[in-house]
């Protein structure tokens, strides 16, 4: 009998809102074990509100996401600071610490919550980077290094503490298409060594097409999901023009 995935992250009936303005409605999506699971839609649609929630940076104005058979927002703030210890999380920017060199910056959560030594978590630093392409580079500055190496020095402080879900915010903004191809194929390969699950906001076509193995489609218009599927066989199978529009866009398909 073949084996059902486990499902890591289920959102149900899930709303969001800023006050009186209602960002998403009806949210219900599954998200399973091993998946590159991609959040797209046009701009404005409401992907990082939905990041944010998953995260535990926004409450839902409705609704419920679950951790394995954890309701998160039901949960007290000790079980909800124990669950988002198995988060990491790249955002868009990087977020680095300018004034901390890119070892210290990766070193910090560390510092913060494994209870390591001093030389066990420069061992471990040393691992990450290396997982990223960055061995020899702990003593380098943010200012000193490439956005494409910045956005890496970013995913590396995420794994630091061997997360089990790893969530993206517009990964591949600000880089170029070889520099973006580049951290694709690192989020492949860490999703294959790791066996992690990586959840990922992005609008770029190449990478939508390259790594997602699921996704859900946000509709500004309907303020709901307007489709679920591999980017790829949306591309070949749905119907929703908006759907069509946004995985076009007059590029060749299948982002080749």
């Amino acid at each position: 009998m073949k084996q059902i995935p486990e499902s890591v992250i289920e959102v149900r009936n899930l709303n969001l809102s800023y006050d009186d303005y209602v960002v998403m409605n009806n949210l219900n999506f599954r998200i399973l074990k091993g998946d590159i699971f991609i959040i797209m839609g046009a701009s404005g649609c409401g992907k990082s509100t939905l990041l944010k929630s998953l995260i535990g940076l926004k409450a839902p104005a409705k609704g419920e996401v679950f951790y394995g058979g954890k309701n998160f927002w039901r949960e007290d703030e000790s079980v909800q600071k124990d669950l988002m210890r198995r988060f990491g999380v790249l955002y868009q920017s990087g977020a680095l610490w300018s004034s901390l060199t890119i070892g210290e910056n990766i070193a910090l959560p560390l510092e913060l919550y494994s209870g390591l030594s001093a030389s066990q978590i420069q061992d471990v630093v040393e691992l990450k980077l290396a997982l990223v392409g960055l061995s020899g580079y702990s003593q380098f500055y943010p200012s000193e290094i490439s956005g494409g190496m910045r956005k890496r020095a970013g995913l590396a402080r995420a794994i630091a503490l061997d997360p089990d879900i790893i969530f993206f915010d517009e990964p591949s903004a600000g880089l170029d298409p070889v520099n973006a191809r580049m951290l694709d194929d690192l989020i492949l390969q860490l999703r294959d060594t790791l066996g992690a699950t990586f959840v990922v906001v992005t609008h770029e076509l190449a990478s939508i097409f390259a790594i997602g193995s699921n996704s859900v489609f946000l509709d500004a218009n309907s303020k709901t999901i307007a489709a679920e599927g591999s980017p790829k066989y949306l591309l070949a199978n749905s119907s929703n023009p908006c759907v069509i529009e946004f995985l076009t866009r007059g590029e060749k398909q299948g982002g080749e």
